[in-house]
Parts: structure tokens; sequence; C-alpha cells
């Protein structure tokens, strides 16, 4: 739909101005055309001025590797200086990825393909983050119980590094407690990054376990936990089925807000895309020096702005994290 096709191009214009920017062309292509990413293209812009460079933003019209592919393909093709991309499937796409390494300078960032001859990767350490939200479920059912876990896809490196956090850090807690944590169906829940699968899944879920006692729902992708919240409204099990979710969705913090969502683990988008672009900068006048920090922490966001306990990570609540997001999308 053409549409659509307007709405996931976007060109980011430099401290010129305009598309004629005399700095070097650089591109952030992200896995989906998920909200997630409008703190992204946010984080792209304030780079672009920044660093004197002219970004363009794109994302896929879905979940959809080829039509990723393609998009990188073009921007090879059309003589971009270098290219942050968050990779949708690492295995499938490393032979192109390795390609695109050999013509321009590429950065992965969200989601890591490792051996892809990338500079580097930019983003959240994902199997910290999972035992982040470990410690959420720990502390919403301290005498262990059932989990049940939701996400786009497990071909996508975050999404296996989640999990594996997620069920190591259960594993470990559970021992050291004497409790038992069952994963529903003994594996994630996938819905092909699409919002009405993971809405079906979430509601298929709650009608079979929802009135077990001690359960947790996981969302790992951002829409996941709203789509959860959704399902336990229209069954009437809002705090009876507990919920643990990633990313900053509206839903999501006015559900923490209202105390219908235990927490959730929020990246921080902005960085991914203005970090991507800086490194890429340095790395076209040949300074490789940006490339040694690349982790961007996570928060973990709660009613109260408290941790669970064994949590190195910042706690906030979802009032300030808003406060923090309403000033990134403002520019700053």
């Amino acid at each position: 739909m053409r549409w659509l096709t307007l709405l996931t191009i976007t060109v980011i214009a430099g401290c010129s101005g305009n598309s004629g920017s005399s700095g070097p062309k650089f591109a952030v292509v992200t896995n989906n055309p998920d909200e997630f990413w409008t703190l992204a293209e946010k984080g792209a812009a304030k780079a672009a001025k920044d660093f004197n460079c002219e970004v363009a933003f794109r994302k896929p019209s879905k979940d959809d590797a080829q039509e990723q592919r393609d998009i990188l393909n073009a921007l090879v093709n059309k003589g971009y200086d270098g290219i942050a991309v968050s990779v949708i499937n690492p295995v499938d796409q490393l032979a192109d990825l390795k390609q695109i390494a050999s013509k321009t300078k590429l950065i992965t960032m969200d989601n890591d393909a490792k051996g892809s001859d990338r500079i580097c990767y930019i983003g959240t350490d994902n199997i910290a983050a999972g035992r982040s939200a470990a410690r959420l479920v720990a502390q919403a059912l301290p005498k262990g119980g059932t989990i049940a876990v939701f996400v786009g896809n497990m071909s996508s490196l975050n999404a296996q590094q989640r999990h594996q956090g997620l069920m190591e850090e259960l594993t470990a807690i559970g021992k050291a407690k004497g409790v038992t944590y069952t994963l529903y169906k003994n594996e994630p829940i996938t819905d092909g990054a699409n919002d009405q699968n993971a809405a079906n899944n979430a509601r298929q879920a709650m009608e079979q376990i929802g009135n077990q006692p001690n359960v947790c729902f996981i969302g790992l992708w951002a829409y996941n936990p709203p789509a959860i919240l959704e399902a336990a409204k229209t069954k009437g099990l809002v705090n009876k089925v507990k919920i643990v979710g990633f990313d900053e969705r509206e839903a999501t913090l006015a559900g923490i807000m209202a105390g219908e969502i235990e927490g959730t683990v929020v990246q921080d988008p902005f960085n991914f895309a203005y970090q991507s672009v800086e490194i890429l900068a340095a790395e076209q006048k040949g300074d490789t020096s940006k490339r040694a920090k690349t982790t961007v922490p996570h928060r973990i966001i709660t009613k109260d702005g408290k941790v669970p306990s064994g949590e190195t990570a910042k706690g906030m609540t979802a009032a300030e994290f808003k406060t923090d997001l309403e000033a990134k999308m403002g520019g700053k």
C-alpha cells in the first residue's frame, strides 16, 4: 500500500538542512514497522545534525527477511557510506550481510548477526535483559508457578538471548528458593510479529492456564505486553495473571501505573540509532575509537520505581520514564 511505503522510508538531513548535505550518507534499517522504532528515528535525526551527515531511516513493512535484504541491497547500490541494521534472521541473512560489509561500513543494532563482518553491535545485552525480566517474574511469583512466553519469532538473536537469560535466571532463582517455574508449552509462543496473532495467542493461553494459581505471562517484544493485558481484561483475569514485559508501549506504561503489569524491561532505541550513526561517522574519518562502548544499558520500569532483589539495572517509575521519553521525542 502506498501510504505504508511513504511512512516507512524517511530521509533525515544533516546540518545543511536538506538532502544535499555535503557530509557522508548513512542509513538506519529496522526489522519491522513497529512504533518502538519512533525513538530510533529521533536518535538518527539528532545524530544527522550532530555529525553533519545525511541519514536515511527505513522500516520494512513487515517482519520479512527478504524485504529487508532488498532494502539493504538498494542502499548499497545507491552508494551509502554505511548502514546500521536490526537483522531479522541472522542465520539466513549471514551471507548477504557479509557481502554488504565488503561494500560499505556495516553495523548491527538491536539484533546482532555474529560472523557478518560488521564493525560492531550496538544495543542491549539481551541475556542480561532476560535475567532482569526473570527477577520481575520471581518477584511476582515468589512460590514458583507457570510462565507463558510470547514473542514475534525465535530466529532473531535478541529473542533467543532474552529467552535464554529469562530461563537461566528463573532456574537459578528456583533452585535457590526451592521452587519451580514451568514453561507453558515448553517453548515461547511466536506470532510472526503480527499484532492480531499476538492477541490471539494471548487469549488462547489465557483460556488454557489463566485460571490456574501462580501464573505469569511474559512478552518479549514491545507489542506483546499490551496484547497480553488486553486478553487478561477480556477474560476478567487482570491481576490474577501476572504480566511482565519488554519495552515502552503506552499501554504497557499505563498498565504499570494502574498496577495491572508488574513491570517492563526497557531498552534505549534512541541511542541505538544515535550511537550507530556516531560510529559510522567516526569510521568514515578513520576513527575506530567509538567501537569500544557499544552496550546500551536497559532499565526497569515499575509502579514504584523499585527493582527486584539482585537487580543492578536502573529503576524508574512509569511517570519518570515518560518524562525522559518526552524529552527525547522533543529532540533533546
